[in-house]
């Protein structure tokens, strides 16, 4: 499922109104980051304003407003514009075990669809975050183990 949503922030300079604005596909950078990427930059960007600039610095000054979501994201965004990103991400790392985690399920016991299998799923997605805490403990253990030395 693409995550997509629009990005705009509205900003006086000048005496001018300006309201650059992108849409922009988050996948990629979830993917690759695991996290939000920093819209502002992106939107200068895009609109030809110069990360050295008066108007960049209005604009990181300046709220970002969010429409015309697709996906995952729109249930994210409230009424005025805005986005909760924290709770977006967290659903996105969420729904991304769940599918590896169906696919082990469908591998294992044929089951193509949790929606029957509640119980299962709570389970499965409860063992997976065990797995991350622990992984987490270790490579933290590790660094410090290797640091003491």
């Amino acid at each position: 499922m693409k995550n997509i949503l629009k990005a705009s922030i509205h900003f006086s300079f000048k005496g001018k109104e300006h309201s650059p604005s992108m849409t922009v596909e988050l996948e990629p950078y979830l993917e690759g980051s695991g996290t939000f990427p920093n819209l502002c930059s992106l939107i200068a960007k895009a609109n030809n304003h110069d990360a050295y600039s008066y108007e960049y610095e209005m604009m990181q000054a300046t709220e970002i407003k969010y429409s015309d979501a697709q996906g995952l994201v729109a249930e994210f965004i409230n009424d005025d514009g805005q986005l909760d990103i924290a709770a977006f991400e967290a659903a996105w790392t969420k729904n991304k075990a769940l599918i590896k985690l169906l696919a082990v399920a469908e591998e294992h016991m044929q089951i193509t669809d949790f929606s029957e299998h509640v119980e299962l799923k709570k389970a499965l997605l409860e063992a997976y975050m065990l797995g991350k805490k622990d992984e987490a403990l270790n490579s933290s253990t590790s660094q410090a183990i290797t640091e003491s030395f």
